[in-house]
């Protein structure tokens, strides 16, 4: 992989060969250029030995069927049902590397060409594992687009959730040379989406929602560039923290209280189980006259549902339905 100057778009390079008719040949497909969070990256063939870390970027790869071009993924266990997804077959041919963090040492044991990740979803100045880091010692790495830093610190998200994941599928259908079946996953899930606003609630109807990630002294909530945004949005409600130009971030409870959401939606992973968040949220004082509280309204989607992933334009006719629900 080789670095291009900074430009707008994917793009196949101009000197791709093509075959009768104009479509490209298997040898003329490469060298392509993508650009990824502001860079515009070549690549002189297709990676053969990828790692992906967390269940959401696995996924991308799974659905557009790359197995065959990954060494293995890295997540922990705690990611819900692996089981009833289409790509499900992704997981048993695949090898889980880790149920730890991803770090460089288990990148070159796996001879990775390629580590698919992202700001908070695997890669980290803090810890030492960046791109810049792996390039050093010959790794290329691809990030995930909802993850991109936006220019305001360590902010993350340039562009709005389901964009983020439909230009890393059109992205990686060049880079794997797998363009037909990127697009096809693009226009289905934009037909999913497009179903699920068709029956959404509408103008006055739309409900206040709040994301609950996790905290108590101060909850982690999503902003507008992280998947629940466009989720909650596509799904007929009022996003309480779309002012919040980042993607995953903290708030204040009063800031909560003071937006009153009529449907609060928790994100289920970790070691605190979606039961525990939701009795938290009910018997938290400040919490008790706001209205999803007060109302019973709250709703569990899981993590994968709501990070970047393949499964986002399902949970948007998930979330559209417990949204036609009338409130107690």
């Amino acid at each position: 992989l080789t670095l291009a100057a900074t430009g707008c778009g994917a793009e196949v390079s101009p000197d791709a060969e093509e075959g009768a008719g104009g479509a490209r040949t298997s040898d003329g497909h490469y060298p392509v250029t993508v650009e990824n969070c502001g860079e515009r990256r070549t690549f002189e063939s297709a990676p053969r030995r990828v790692v992906t870390n967390d269940v959401g970027i696995t996924e991308i790869m799974f659905a557009l069927g790359l197995e065959d071009h990954m060494a293995g993924y890295v997540m922990p266990d705690d990611k819900g049902d692996l089981t009833g997804v289409p790509w499900k077959d992704g997981y048993r041919k695949t090898e889980w590397l880790s149920k730890g963090r991803i770090n460089k040492e288990l990148v070159l044991d796996a001879r990775a060409d390629l580590v698919f990740a992202g700001w908070n979803y695997g890669f980290s100045e803090g810890e030492g594992f960046t791109p810049d880091a792996l390039r050093r010692v010959g790794v290329d790495s691809y990030l995930l687009s909802e993850s991109c830093r936006n220019g305001q610190g360590k902010a993350r998200g340039v562009m709005a959730p389901l964009d983020a994941l439909y230009t890393d599928l059109r992205n990686l259908g060049k880079i794997f040379d797998v363009e037909d079946r990127a697009d096809a996953l693009v226009t289905s899930f934009r037909e999913q989406v497009a179903e699920a606003q068709a029956r959404a609630p509408r103008g006055a109807d739309r409900p206040r929602v709040f994301l609950y990630d996790s905290g108590e002294d101060k909850p982690l909530t999503s902003g507008a560039y992280a998947g629940p945004h466009d989720i909650i949005t596509k799904a007929g409600g009022d996003h309480v923290m779309k002012d919040l130009e980042d993607s995953w971030t903290t708030v204040g409870w009063e800031t909560v209280v003071a937006r009153d959401p009529e449907v609060i939606v928790i994100n289920d992973y970790g070691d605190t189980t979606a039961e525990q968040k939701r009795r938290f949220l009910e018997s938290y004082p400040p919490l008790a006259n706001v209205s999803a509280v007060r109302n019973g309204r709250i709703v569990v989607l899981d993590y994968v549902d709501l990070v970047e992933s393949p499964r986002n334009p399902a949970a948007v006719g998930l979330l559209a339905e417990e949204l036609r629900r009338p409130g107690s």
